[in-house]
């Protein structure tokens, strides 16, 4: 009876199968994938696509590759405003990252984005100049010869 599949047969061979499959998936390791946002100074507000992430250092799981909007604030100095790529290691890459899931063998993928915060300059007080030219501009408007019309609705 060579060849012929029998009933019995198949149902060994399906159960074999299904613990392979379960213990191999039991066993398979796993992704975890950390995204670290630091500045110099410490303590910078952080924004990761409009979402706030916490103050400088943060760090925070993520599923997904691609390009990040990341906003960097800090009272006191420049806002830094990027589009960061984060790009995936090669053994997440199709086919490579079925292999990466099932074998048993955990991967950290480990991303760290830095940011060097500059000081705001100081503020400026405007020249004397430029406010008496603001006063005159201001009192020729105001007393113009043409009285200010309004419109009637109809």
């Amino acid at each position: 009876m060579g060849g012929v599949y029998t009933l019995r047969g198949m149902k060994r061979r399906f159960g074999l199968v299904c613990c392979s499959a379960a213990i191999f998936a039991g066993t398979g390791g796993c992704v975890e994938r950390i995204l670290t946002v630091q500045s110099n100074p410490p303590g910078a507000l952080v924004y990761l696509n409009g979402q706030e992430m916490g103050r400088t250092p943060v760090q925070r799981d993520f599923t997904w590759y691609g390009t990040y909007d990341v906003a960097v604030r800090r009272e006191g100095y420049e806002t830094i405003k990027k589009n960061e790529p984060v790009i995936a290691p090669i053994y997440e890459w199709v086919p490579f990252d079925l292999v990466a899931e099932l074998l048993p063998i955990p991967f950290k993928d480990r991303r760290t984005l830095t940011y060097d915060l500059k000081p705001m300059p100081p503020a400026t007080e405007p020249s004397p100049g430029l406010m008496t030219r603001a006063a005159e501009l201001k009192g020729q408007l105001e007393s113009s010869r043409y009285p200010a019309t309004t419109r009637k609705s109809k």
